[in-house]
């Protein structure tokens, strides 16, 4: 009778991921259970602005127009070129083509929203999402001009 031998096994080198895994289940659900205490957000009320410059000045360069798209309290659109009302009761889409109009003809003109103080801000940034959308690449706010004369 033969001796017996046992079958040579080949030895396979394999990294064992289940620890690995185990704590990267873990990881995850301590990111899911904090994530919601870091995205919350408070009330601020927001200071105005003592720094902002005219519009002449933005305008830059006398071939330049200054765009101001005008956001009422009711939602209502509006539309000025060099502070001459252009259009009022616009649609969206209509305001987003009177611009790349505009934008056409003189490239470096300047963009920008403003929303009356009682214009909720959801209009405001729905705006500004859109024409950043339609390929307008600087889009500015208005603001109100401190006047430091008086």
């Amino acid at each position: 009778m033969a001796g017996y031998q046992p079958k040579k096994r080949k030895l396979t080198a394999e990294i064992n991921v289940v620890p690995y895994i185990d704590v990267m289940l873990v990881l995850l659900i301590i990111f899911m259970v904090t994530s919601p205490f870091v995205t919350q957000g408070v009330d601020v009320n927001l200071p105005k602005t003592s720094t902002a410059k005219p519009a002449s000045e933005l305008a830059g360069n006398s071939d330049s127009d200054f765009i101001i798209v005008q956001i009422d309290k009711s939602g209502e659109l509006g539309l000025s070129i060099n502070n001459e009302p252009v259009e009022q009761g616009m649609t969206l889409q209509n305001l987003i083509v009177r611009v790349k109009a505009e934008l056409s003809l003189k490239p470096n003109s300047p963009v920008a929203v403003g929303g009356d103080a009682a214009t909720p801000y959801a209009n405001v940034v729905s705006v500004l999402d859109q024409l950043r959308q339609a390929g307008i690449p600087k889009v500015g706010l208005l603001t109100d001009i401190k006047d430091n004369t008086k």
